[in-house]
């Protein structure tokens, strides 16, 4: 049995999950909030980041390392698929939300929203909040404009890209932040994603004392 310490509005936990239910693996939950990271996550991952795959006594941490540990023990079905220069691709773009997205817009909003909210019983700065949201309508145009070319980011067939990509989306998503009418081809793309049955579990979780936005769980917006 797969173990996996996470929490649910860590973007990077909520990809692994859903590669794992992709992938039809069994696994179990353990959750540990990031803003209080306790001692003993630090001796299985001395960066003290989540999430943290343990599977027969063995540990993985880091997020790329636990990645391309089920791309290969678990080759089907296929997240970094096609020929070397689609998968360099789909990387760039797992790359692109797991740092430049997360660096740009989830700093920006999730840890102004919840994280100080908990860590520091404060309120977000609205000047911080409205830095995230810019930052957030560039990486919409993006991703609008790669969903207008393609059924899915890196081409016709599913990948590990719009599994990232959708990951990080839907925690911004669940606090009301987007505004999906200004982005058709984003908004058709994300529906077919969360209609995906992995994504189920992750539409059943709930930031305590925050509400999701109304659309949240709405396959159909």
């Amino acid at each position: 049995m797969v173990l996996l310490i996470h929490h649910n509005i860590s973007p990077q936990s909520r990809k692994i999950r859903l590669m794992m239910s992709e992938k039809k693996m069994l696994f179990v939950l353990k959750e540990e909030e990031p803003w209080n990271i306790s001692p003993n996550i630090k001796k299985l991952n001395p960066s003290g980041e989540l999430p943290i795959f343990i599977f027969d006594g063995n540990i993985i941490s880091g997020n790329y390392a636990i990645t391309e540990y089920l791309e290969e023990a678990y080759p089907e079905p296929r997240l970094l698929l096609g020929d070397a220069k689609q998968r360099a691709e789909i990387r760039r773009l797992t790359d692109w939300f797991d740092n430049k997205f997360y660096d740009e817009v989830y700093k920006y909003i999730v840890v102004e929203k919840v994280y100080k909210r908990f860590r520091d019983g404060l309120s977000p700065d609205s000047r911080t909040l409205k830095a995230g949201l810019n930052n957030l309508k560039f990486h919409l145009e993006y991703i609008d404009w790669l969903a207008e070319r393609n059924n899915y980011l890196c081409g016709q067939e599913f990948s590990l890209a719009d599994l990232t990509a959708a990951a990080h989306l839907s925690v911004i998503d669940y606090l009301g932040d987007i505004s999906w009418e200004d982005y058709k081809n984003a908004k058709l793309w994300y529906s077919k994603i969360k209609s995906r049955p992995s994504f189920k579990e992750i539409l059943k979780d709930t930031i305590k004392g925050i509400f999701p936005a109304k659309h949240y769980t709405n396959l159909d917006f």
